[in-house]
């Protein structure tokens, strides 16, 4: 992508490494629903402070390394921009999964999906109970911090379900396309389910957007 500066002497097209200069900075997103909006089974406290809070944090400290990133390049510092990469990593994953999380929420939503998703799941998973079963175990399964994912691999043409630790983004560490990404950090349940992760993973099953999730997919097949 390139960005169009315009001068005096008309617009120009400057190359990718001088967008770097005049970067949007990140910003967190509104929530397509209200905080309470969940409830009964995320309830308002968990949403406010998992959006209002840790998703905030992780968007400010990418912005705080991004500019320190900006820096080391223009210094040709390679040495402090190896260094930043865990804290891009980290902040970044955070900031891109809860970007698709929130999306793939609904108060509206829960039940299955339809067309072509539901076609692929039979195909890939055997039935939709197989496949929510193996989505559930491996976020159950996470240890620590971490997610759960459905996502798209596109050489292969077919789902498949993964986990990554902390805030590995899935598409960055895996290559496979994030269709439906469960939050399995504690802050996204323990206020509600204390430490009883398998009870939340029960209950959010009842608000997964499945519009959401067949848009993503519909989109990654183009």
């Amino acid at each position: 992508s390139f960005c169009l500066f315009s001068s005096r002497s008309g617009a120009k097209l400057v190359a990718p490494l001088g967008c770097l200069v005049s970067r949007q900075k990140h910003t967190l997103p509104d929530l397509p629903y209200d905080y309470g909006a969940l409830e009964p089974h995320i309830n308002a406290e968990i949403m406010q402070l998992h959006h209002s809070k840790h998703h905030a944090a992780y968007v400010n400290n990418l912005n705080v390394v991004e500019e320190k990133y900006k820096e080391a390049l223009a210094k040709g510092d390679v040495t402090a921009q190896v260094s930043l990469q865990p804290a891009l990593k980290f902040n970044g994953g955070g900031h891109i999964n809860h970007t698709i999380f929130w999306t793939n929420l609904s108060p509206n939503g829960g039940g299955e999906p339809k067309g072509e998703l539901m076609e692929a799941i039979k195909r890939d998973f055997g039935s939709f109970a197989n496949f929510k079963e193996k989505l559930t175990a491996v976020s159950v399964g996470v240890q620590g911090s971490g997610w759960g994912w459905l996502g798209y691999n596109k050489e292969q043409g077919r789902l498949q379900i993964a986990a990554c630790a902390n805030q590995d983004p899935l598409q960055g560490t895996t290559g496979l396309i994030p269709l439906l990404g469960i939050d399995v950090w504690e802050h996204a349940y323990y206020l509600q389910y204390k430490n009883v992760r398998p009870d939340y993973l029960k209950a959010i099953w009842n608000v997964i957007n499945w519009e959401n999730v067949s848009s993503r997919y519909a989109s990654c097949k183009k």
